[in-house]
């Protein structure tokens, strides 16, 4: 960034704020009761999330960068997201409701102070180009999300509401089904001079070399993922990983998560209500050991964390890395299904305005994209400015999610921006698109990359 220190004070001022927004939307939606019970053993009480996004402030605005004293030290202990697994959560000692709105109101309203004298167009490593407020905001969001997904775990009416996204362009039927990315380098991930606000685990800018791949041109849909359940795919082991099958046994898994057959007919359970499941949509809550399974169904692969990179940012015609598929430009409601302004993915092949220069469709927004990738870093990694951020997860455990999905907001969703989780985890809005290495002697055309 390189805009005045008005502007970025503007930039972090809105992003805090609009963070805050949906936070109060989603915890006052809900009643104390709902706030302070578990949801599930998987994920937090909505009222310690609150107290946590408020803690998170504290501790990196308020004391790292204002210079204050603490708050409230007798509560770091039980906002610390390492020391208590959530499932244990409810049991701690936990600011009420009331309490955790009022420390996140005191905390935020000083936090606004430290934001107005703080000197954003310096070299201090927390203030230049204001990462500290940008990496608060993303947290936020982050938890924002997680929040979300209490929403979709919690049984009983539903809270939230939203519109529809809107119907599939008259283009999305007639798609190529696969696009032809063309091998050869590319620059993965990101400077801090190009992209001030993103994350250690996003950095540094390095050269990969991707041999040509073809790539689904939209993520996998519903009716698609269906034709695999009905084919019998949770009954065949041939086509698991044997840590998968292993899973999918011991949880006696059939469907994705929310999925149910009744009258012959699957239905799902979205946010409080029970439908049937769309066929034109980007499948939902599925394991990555589920995304390889139908991998492998499909004599297809799920693409590495390179290929899918490549793919959402590689610009053949003038050989750079874009910030996202479609340009520079910050992500618009023309471009992608981000922010919670939907409560569902977009039908397969929306937002002909977000594709790739290869036609790509859907790579940022609607699901979290699941990689054949672990998550390691990249060379040349540093962590910054806390080792627990990244560094502490880097092994084969998780594998490497891309994308974001309709509950991510922009700020915290870009073309480098990593997500990862266990192979386990069906909670999280994640889906996959599969690819395909080429076959040798397969014409690679650079901008005109599609196949049928």
């Amino acid at each position: 960034m390189t805009e005045s220190p008005e502007t970025l004070r503007r930039y972090a001022y809105d992003a805090l704020v609009t963070a805050r927004v949906r936070t109060a939307r989603l915890t006052d939606c809900v009643d104390d009761g709902e706030l302070t019970a578990q949801h599930s053993p998987l994920m937090s009480p909505l009222a310690w999330d609150l107290a946590h996004i408020a803690n998170q402030e504290e501790l990196w605005l308020l004391r790292a960068v204002g210079g204050h004293e603490p708050l409230r030290p007798e509560i770091d202990p039980l906002y610390d997201a390492f020391r208590h697994p959530r499932a244990t959560r409810p049991s701690l000692p936990l600011l009420s409701p009331r309490e955790a709105r009022a420390y996140a109101s005191e905390v935020r309203e000083r936090v606004l102070g430290v934001l107005d004298a703080a000197v954003l167009d310096g070299d201090h490593p927390l203030t230049g180009a204001g990462f500290a407020f940008g990496m608060v905001a993303q947290h936020e969001q982050q938890h924002d999300e997680t929040m979300l997904i209490t929403h979709q775990l919690r049984r009983g009416p539903a809270a939230l509401t939203a519109s529809a996204p809107p119907p599939a362009p008259a283009d999305a039927a007639g798609l190529p089904t696969e696009v032809l990315v063309p091998g050869g380098p590319f620059v993965m991930g990101v400077s801090h001079e190009d992209e001030p606000w993103a994350l250690d685990n996003e950095r540094p800018a390095h050269v990969r070399l991707v041999p040509d791949f073809h790539l689904d041109t939209t993520p996998v849909t519903c009716g698609a993922y269906r034709a695999f359940v009905d084919d019998g795919g949770y009954r065949d082991p041939r086509w698991w990983a044997p840590e998968g099958w292993t899973f999918v046994r011991e949880q006696d898994l059939k469907a994705p998560l929310f999925w149910r057959r009744e009258g012959g007919q699957w239905l799902r359970r979205r946010f409080g209500v029970v439908e049937p499941v769309p066929d034109d949509e980007p499948v939902l809550h599925v394991s990555w050991y589920e995304a390889d399974a139908y991998a492998r169904w499909a004599g297809r692969r799920l693409p590495t964390e390179a290929e899918w990179e490549k793919a959402a940012r590689h610009d053949p015609a003038t050989g750079r890395s874009r910030r996202y598929p479609w340009g520079d430009t910050d992500p618009g409601p023309r471009h992608a299904n981000l922010g919670q302004r939907h409560l569902r993915p977009a039908p397969a092949g929306s937002y002909p305005e977000g594709e790739s220069p290869l036609g790509v469709r859907q790579l940022v927004g609607d699901v979290w994209e699941w990689t054949a990738s672990d998550f390691l870093p990249y060379p040349g990694f540093a962590a910054f400015p806390y080792r627990e951020y990244s560094e502490v997860f880097f092994g084969p455990e998780y594998k490497v999610l891309r994308g974001g999905c309709f509950g991510v907001a922009p700020v915290a969703c870009r073309g480098t921006f990593r997500n990862w989780d266990y192979p386990v985890r069906r909670q999280i809005f994640a889906g996959f698109r599969t690819a395909r290495d080429a076959e040798p002697g397969t014409p690679g055309a650079p901008g005109n990359g599609t196949v049928r």
